[in-house]
């Protein structure tokens, strides 16, 4: 799968909770906006709140049984975000209140789910280890094939580790409709300036009989490079872009129904998405004299059209294969079971950096490398739960228990040499939950005990880590993990909740392996007394405990809905990122988050609603909490507006705006902050056309220029400017 390419020759303070409660109290009466806490996708008004069955918690609950905040985004949304941009997550940011802002590139360090790490699922697989996390998870299949997305926000361990932000679980596409259905769409994407252009096409070809059915989908992209708002073009990320590549995706799902009035069912899906640098461009900050020169004016890096070095082509190989038994009559409850195998690649661009260098390759400030992270898992996910235990509607229990092993390593591409060695998680973790509905109060409590051992061989660090060897080891992890909340529907149109959660993680692992060593550089003599010579002598491998709380309330109206929630998170080990030596590193500082998110819709007329997503979150970390945590973390506050007129039976216009508000932290003292926002504004037109629906999107609809939240504080490779006006036309007809 490499492709190989010639090498080049050239080498305002913080807010407080209280403060920002008012500020969201003031926007709720002064836009006459209605919000709702639980559902981030703004749903049509008829709809039944009561329908709306979330899945990725692992209880199948309606969404006005669950005591938090939960984000469903929808179909018609996902096609909505496609109109406009091929940056998929910048709809997690348009959609789920407490995701940060889109980095607008392939590397999403610095994009956080309330001020913490998501779990991303495909079908309930985790993407990406978070023994080794690259930030590069949110690129792992086509949207074509996505039904809906499902937003848990919050610490959760119903999925296992690595969820201390919340759980974002992609849902793929299943036959709907009796016979043969097939659908092809298309799009062109330009900022029409040079090489800006981008294409795709996709089709999904869907077949459903009485007892069975299948969907295969395929899709194949070309991306070009992005410009800001004044023509110049965007440096590409120190971990990749998503820009300059090609991509291709192949899904095929099969089902079968079979017993007693179909009550089983046997599904298998394979995913196989290949995301690949075209390697057109590079950043010129390749030329040495070139980067001095950024860093010290803070001008933003353009791209270059220049071989970026390297023989070798960075890229996203995501592939899983998952089996699923269900039966909805055992024992008067319905039992799941999936199985699923998972290999997941990421490879990186090529750098001359001081970490990298051996002297036994190449004279010391002349290796070029490449690094790639590999991570193969498997895994079984087992639950049975009934409504009506023993016969007692509204008496719900859930039991089951999960079984993953999570296998990851980082190694140099180009010199075959090992930068991180193999890291083997196992875990068995069994878990019930309970919940109770009284007349119109539901009350739900659970726990789940996480039962984890992570093995590590002997090994021996690079050379600008002295050569040390270290050995390996076996630390266990054992925790309880507790969870607890209520909702009450006071009435048809309010309720009120309120939750306590805990959650698990462990930090990322490959960080603390890479950076033993007896000296920050090679040059240096002598070793400290108490630098590790084992691996169960690093104190960095302890595990991350998060502690939840949230309440909320909402209203749901005729015409609108209404809801604030609010949470706060705190952990004595935190899951932070620093930058030491030039390179990133684990903080395990002490942290406490809080928390405040408001959405919502309001329908004036049939034909015209207006929808918002406010947040604002803040964070402190330290020893004694003293200092405020940066935009690695904590993203600035963020205000969403959108209006939606249907003009016609068959089409619509919607005009959305994107606020990031000013931020200062930290002033005269280490973290320092000033981040500067922006107010972005995006259009999008469909319009039913027979058969096909044909889509008109133009993303920064003023074409501003703008620097991006995480480009504006100091670290390798990210002074970026965020992507100016792009334009795009799509068709999709089904048959």
């Amino acid at each position: 799968m490499d492709r190989e390419i010639q090498q080049s020759q050239s080498a305002q303070k913080l807010p407080t909770l209280t403060s920002t409660l008012l500020a969201a109290a003031l926007l709720a009466s002064v836009s006459t906006i209605a919000f709702a806490a639980e559902e981030a996708a703004v749903q049509d008004a008829a709809e039944d709140f009561e329908e709306v069955i979330v899945t990725g918690s692992r209880t199948g609950k309606a969404l006005n049984k669950i005591p938090g905040a939960v984000s469903i985004i929808s179909q018609a949304e996902i096609q909505h975000d496609i109109a406009l941009t091929s940056d998929l997550t910048a709809m997690l940011s348009r959609t789920v209140p407490g995701y940060s802002i889109s980095k607008q590139q392939m590397d999403r360090k610095g994009e956080t789910l309330r001020g913490r790490i998501a779990l991303r699922l495909l079908d309930g697989v985790p993407q990406g280890s978070p023994l080794r996390d690259g930030s590069r998870d949110s690129i792992f299949t086509d949207m074509g094939i996505i039904s809906r997305v499902e937003v848990i926000n919050g610490p959760s361990s119903s999925e296992g580790i690595g969820a201390t932000g919340g759980i974002i679980n992609y849902i793929t596409k299943s036959p709907t409709k009796m016979g043969l259905e097939a659908q092809i769409s298309t799009q062109y994407r330009s900022q029409f300036k040079n090489d800006s252009d981008s294409w795709r096409v996709g089709m999904n070809v869907a077949y459903k009989a009485d007892n069975y059915d299948v969907l295969v989908a395929g899709s194949f992209a070309e991306t070009g490079i992005s410009y800001d708002g004044e023509g110049e073009t965007i440096g590409l990320g120190a971990s990749g872009s998503d820009r300059d590549t090609k991509s291709n995706n192949v899904f095929i799902k099969l089902g079968t129904n079979f017993g007693e009035n179909d009550e089983q069912r046997i599904e298998v899906s394979h995913s196989r998405f290949i995301l690949e640098c075209q390697c057109n461009y590079s950043s010129e900050i390749l030329h040495p004299e070139i980067w001095d020169y950024h860093e010290a004016n803070k001008v933003p890096i353009h791209a270059i059209k220049e071989q970026p070095l390297g023989s070798k082509a960075s890229f996203n190989d995501f592939k899983q294969t998952t089996m699923t038994y269900t039966h909805n009559d055992l024992f008067g409850g319905a039992l799941q079971i999936q199985v699923y195998e998972a290999d997941q690649s990421m490879r990186f661009e090529a750098e001359l950096a001081n970490s990298k260098q051996d002297p036994l390759f190449a004279p010391v400030g002349t290796l070029l490398e490449q690094s790639e992270i590999n991570s193969q898992k498997k895994g079984l996910r087992s639950s049975w739960n009934t409504d009506s235990l023993f016969g007692n509607e509204g008496l719900g229990l859930q039991i089951g228990a999960d079984f993953v092993e999570d296998i990851a390593l980082q190694r140099f591409a180009l010199t075959d040499r090992s930068w991180v060695p193999p890291m083997k998680y196992t875990s068995f973790a069994p878990f019930a939950q309970v919940s109770l509905d009284i007349d119109a109060l539901t009350v739900t409590g659970g726990l789940r005990y996480e039962d984890g051992n992570l093995n590590v061989q002997d090994f021996t660090t690079t050379w600008y880590r002295k050569r040390k060897f270290v050995n390996g080891g076996d630390v266990g992890y054992g925790e309880w993990l507790p969870n607890a909340g209520a909702i009450w529907r006071v009435s048809d149109q309010w309720s009120v909740y309120a939750s306590y959660a805990k959650g698990f993680t462990l930090p990322n692992v490959g960080y603390a392996l890479r950076k033993l060593s007896c000296n920050t550089a090679p040059a240096v003599e002598g070793c400290p007394s108490d630098t590790p010579t084992s691996v169960n002598d690093i104190l960095d491998l302890e595990a991350i405990i998060i502690e939840s709380i949230e309440v909320g309330f909402s209203w749901t109206g005729d015409d609108g809905k209404f809801g604030i929630s609010l949470y706060e998170s705190t952990s004595d080990l935190g899951d932070g990122v620093k930058i030491v030596d030039g390179e990133f590193a684990l903080d395990r500082s002490r942290q406490k988050i809080q928390g405040i998110e408001v959405t919502g819709s309001y329908n004036f007329t049939e034909d015209f609603s207006l929808s918002a997503v406010y947040a604002s979150i803040t964070g402190k970390t330290g020893d004694d909490l003293e200092k405020a945590m940066g935009v690695l973390n904590i993203n600035p506050n963020k205000l969403i507006l959108s209006a939606n007129w249907q003009f016609s039976d068959k089409g619509n216009v919607i005009l959305g705006s994107q606020t990031i508000f000013n931020r200062d932290i930290n002033e005269g003292a280490s973290g320092e902050e000033h981040i500067k926002g922006s107010t972005l504004f995006n259009l999008a037109i469909n319009y039913e056309i027979g058969n096909g629906r044909l889509s008109l999107g133009i993303d920064n609809l003023l074409d501003k220029t703008y620097l991006l939240p995480q480009s504006q504080i100091t670290y390798w490779r990210n002074y970026l400017r965020g992507r100016g006006r792009e334009v795009s036309l799509g068709y999709t007809i089904t048959y």
